[in-house]
Order: C-alpha cells, then sequence, then structure tokens
C-alpha cells in the first residue's frame, strides 16, 4: 500500500531536497533533510489553521534599500521609471529610508526615558 502524504509537506521535503543539493549535499543526505523538515512542521504545527505570510514588508525594504544605495541624488527620474513608483513616492520613500539609515548609525544624544 502506498503512503501519500499532504501535498504542503510533500512540496515542502521536495524543495528543500532540491535546496540541499544544489548546495552540495549528497541526494541522499538532502533528501533526509527534507524529509526532517517535514517531519518536524508536522509535528509542530499538524493541525493548526494559520495563514502563511507572503512576506511583503521584508521585500518591500529589501527593494527600498536597494532603490537607496542606486541613488546619487539627481537621478529622481531615471529610479522612479525604473521602479515604477511616482518621483514624488520615491522622494518619500529616499526620505524614509534616510531617516531610519541615519537613526541606526547615530543613536539619540538624548533618550530620556525612552527605550530607543
Amino acid at each position: 500500500m502506498e503512503h501519500k502524504r499532504h501535498k504542503l509537506l510533500s512540496e515542502v521535503a521536495d524543495h528543500v531536497t532540491e535546496t540541499g543539493v544544489d548546495y552540495g549535499l549528497s541526494s541522499e543526505q538532502a533528501e533526509q533533510l527534507g524529509l526532517a523538515v517535514s517531519d518536524f512542521l508536522a509535528s509542530h504545527f499538524g493541525g493548526q489553521n494559520f495563514t502563511f505570510p507572503r512576506d511583503y514588508a521584508y521585500k518591500l525594504s529589501l527593494r527600498d534599500m536597494q532603490i537607496y544605495e542606486e541613488f546619487r541624488g539627481n537621478n529622481w527620474t531615471e529610479l522612479s521609471t525604473k521602479y515604477g513608483i511616482t518621483e514624488r513616492g520615491l522622494r518619500k520613500l529616499i526620505h524614509r529610508v534616510h531617516k531610519q539609515v541615519m537613526a541606526h548609525r547615530q543613536p539619540q544624544l538624548f533618550s530620556f526615558g525612552d527605550n530607543a
């Protein structure tokens, strides 16, 4: 009798196996890793209903940082065309990312009672 696994768990196992081979594992090691990951997911999250996040905010922050790094101060039109956003939106994005970068590089001088 053939044992069938849930489609999600099978696809996770297959993907992890392929990725393991891509990273230099033998096909047997990669297959064992794929099955172990699927077994972990089944035992720890089995029976639960939840929605997988698309990780949209993370992808956007990567894109925003890439745009910021490409920004030279005078290439508004080029970047807005390349990334399909308005020039006004690009200016807001550059300003927002610049504030985040500066806050990360330079802590507040006077942070009375703040947990920053």
